[in-house]
């Protein structure tokens, strides 16, 4: 393209956004991109597609009560924002905008794109017990219905009509190596073009260096994603003091490609980097047992009923339940001294309680088959992609007693090339499994986690599809046992570039770097943080979304 208006660096979600609302004011737009056509929509095409919606339709019909009020008082109890007068000075504010579009006209801009949502409302991250700290205090995650490749299509068709009218032209296998600075201003990027690959979406593609290019324009977005796959990067990022030692073993929840490269590099062309020691990675990570990318991780969205034990078989106390509190978790999993812990379940708790993150573990609502969903939904057993983790994943064990379970969790422990954990004394797990079973005995109970399932339950969507009505697990009515070995598996970049509420990069000196932008994960979702220390879920797409939209809107105006 010649003289193209601005050059949008990336083509994920973010990337697609800030080129949908810039084609829409007519403005020409070259989208460059180190990796193939087929990834088209990034990290986002591979999500479950969980948006965060406040005070919403599908909420009040199940009877939640909810306010701008009180999702902002739980996002600040969860972001916990201390550095306001430095790095979180534009995150804050990137926050309130943000829970008032959650609140407002989220919703609208979207479903006016033709998207919708399951009639049903999540609740994910219940929090570690303080009304004023970490937690959704309600539910407030609503499932895309089309997951995350419906998220993707409906940016991504007017932007490929928009291609077709010659306002948006692509540059895949295009690797952006510096940016372009003349007179403090940013005016163009400079890389290499990468030899055409025929790898499948979110496969490993070559490195091939076939030529080099130097492309100009007015204004430059970086929407080129976080850190997730880099795991040295992640390391030498970690918060040591706040979370623990990082894991000696992780698992990768993103693609090779998700490799951080484009912060450098920003920060090299005058950008400020901040909150590089925030991150967001889950605790509930387990192999896919058929990958897509090296190292393929899955996480177990869980309900609350799952028994949770650290890798010397000692119950994780309160609130370290599973979909509580991710970070709290992570610091006590770490705390052990170990990379790695255990959920012990039955059979039942699996078929009502065990969701997949990821668009390709939910064919029955990416395809938006609704007949396929009920039958897969309602069927006795769990859906098809958890029973084939059961059969197939290196993580799972299924046996009839607790001392054949253990012995299953050992051999996992024990056929690891290189040693990670203790072998368990099944004693001691059965004796934890026994007292939490003596609690079930009437309707009271000490036990903390069980309390919580009541309150869960409470919910409609909990009681009708993601809660198990409480039970023994020694029962064999509802076996077998089945344990899973649950790994760090990594994910999101919560810091990142600090950007102006226009989506506008800050330089060293607190001023916007002329000609310079960035949106979606790269800028921590917004503002360089937008979610602080913690992330309330459902956040994710709505971020890239969200800062996309207003990085669009701003160089429309311009």
């Amino acid at each position: 393209m010649h003289d193209p208006d601005v050059i949008v660096v990336g083509a994920g979600l973010a990337g697609l956004v800030a080129t949908y609302e810039l084609s829409r004011a007519g403005k020409r737009v070259l989208v460059l991109d180190q990796e193939s056509r087929e990834n088209l929509g990034g990290q986002a095409w591979w999500s479950l597609g969980g948006l965060y919606l406040v005070d919403s339709p599908e909420q009040r019909r199940m009877g939640i009560r909810d306010s701008f009020e009180l999702a902002w008082q739980d996002w600040q109890g969860s972001a916990g924002f201390d550095r306001l007068d430095d790095e979180d000075v534009w995150a804050r504010q990137w926050a309130e905008a943000y829970v008032r579009f959650a609140a407002g006209e989220k919703r609208e801009y979207l479903r006016a794109l033709g998207l919708k949502v399951l009639p049903i409302v999540g609740w994910a991250e219940r929090g570690r017990g303080d009304a004023l700290g970490h937690g959704n205090s309600v539910p407030r995650f609503h499932l895309t219905w089309g997951t995350g490749p419906e998220v993707v299509r409906v940016f991504a068709e007017p932007v490929l009509e928009a291609e077709r009218r010659g306002l948006v032209e692509f540059g895949f296998r295009h690797r952006v190596d510096d940016l372009v600075v003349e007179d403090g201003a940013v005016v163009g990027v400079r890389g290499t073009q990468l030899a055409p690959d025929a790898a499948p979406r979110g496969a490993a593609s070559n490195r091939d260096e076939i030529d080099g290019f130097e492309l100009r324009a007015p204004a430059v977005v970086v929407t080129s994603g976080g850190i997730g796959h880099h795991h040295d990067l992640i390391r030498a990022n970690w918060p040591t003091d706040r979370l623990g030692p990082a894991p000696r073993y992780m698992i990768s929840g993103v693609p090779a490609h998700v490799d951080g490269r484009m912060l450098a590099i920003t920060a090299q062309a005058g950008g400020r980097i901040v909150n590089r020691d925030r991150m967001w990675h889950y605790t509930e990570g387990i192999h896919n047992w058929n990958p897509v990318w090296a190292d393929h991780a899955i996480r177990i969205i869980p309900g609350p009923s799952s028994m949770w034990f650290d890798a010397t078989g000692q119950r994780f106390p309160a609130p370290n339940y599973p979909g509580f509190d991710s970070l709290g978790t992570l610091r006590a999993i770490l705390e052990t001294g170990y990379d790695y812990s255990w959920f012990v379940l039955t059979q039942s708790i699996i078929e009502k309680e065990f969701a997949l993150s990821g668009s390709e573990q939910n064919p029955d609502i990416t395809s938006k088959d609704l007949k396929f969903m009920l039958k897969s939904r309602l069927a006795k057993g769990a859906p098809g992609p958890v029973e084939a983790f059961k059969e197939h994943g290196i993580d799972f064990v299924v046996a009839d007693t607790v001392a054949e379970l253990v012995a299953g969790m050992n051999n996992i422990v024990a056929s690891d090339e290189t040693p990670r954990g203790p072998q368990l004394d099944a004693g001691l797990v059965e004796r934890q499994i026994l007292a939490r079973d003596a609690e079930l005995t009437n309707g009271f109970s000490k036990d903390f986690q069980l309390m919580a399932i009541a309150n869960a339950r409470r919910s409609r969507t909990d009681k009708l599809l993601r809660v198990a009505p409480p039970h023994r697990f020694t029962d064999p009515d509802h076996g077998p046992l089945i344990a899973v070995r649950l790994n760090i598996l990594t994910r999101k970049t919560l810091g990142g570039l600090q950007t102006t509420l226009d989506s506008q990069v800050v330089g060293r000196d607190g001023s916007p770097v002329p000609g310079l932008y960035a949106a979606g994960e790269v800028a921590g979702f917004g503002g360089g943080g937008v979610h602080g220390y913690n992330a309330l879920e459902g956040t994710f797409l709505g971020g890239c979304i969200f800062s996309g939209r207003a990085a669009g809107r701003a160089l429309a105006r311009a």
